[in-house]
């Protein structure tokens, strides 16, 4: 059984950082594709950033908000996946996912939430001004 598990959200001012965590179990990161969304009340899953498994470091795409201020990692050994959040702002605020897919070269629309196979609970962000 597959499981992805997200933690580390919560409250935070704007300008400050947070890190986000998503552990598996059922899989093995360092094998699969990984990546991050993000989902308001009435939206759509937004995608935030994308990291393939295959290559060293392999393909990192970031959305153009991001860009600069997040950054996704990974922690093979403890096989879990981090969301590092810094200068954060209101508009920051969502439910964030973390998503799993065995593409090992990011090739397809991994901007599209059903390129995925795998998706965590999701944890609350919330950034006041």
């Amino acid at each position: 059984q597959v499981q992805l598990v997200e933690s580390g959200g919560g409250l935070v001012q704007a300008g400050g950082s947070l890190r986000l965590s998503c552990a598996a179990s059922g899989l093995t990161f360092n094998v699969y594709t990984v990546g991050w969304f993000r989902q308001a009340p009435g939206k759509e899953r937004e995608f935030r950033v994308a990291n393939s498994w295959n290559g060293s470091p392999g393909k990192t795409y970031y959305a153009d908000s991001v860009k600069g201020r997040f950054t996704i990692s990974r922690d093979n050994a403890k096989n879990t996946v981090y969301l590092q959040m810094n200068s954060l702002t209101p508009e920051d605020t969502a439910v964030y996912y973390c998503a799993a897919d065995p593409d090992p070269f990011l090739s397809g629309s991994y901007y599209r939430n059903d390129y995925w196979d795998y998706w965590g609970q999701g944890t609350q962000v919330t950034v006041s001004s």
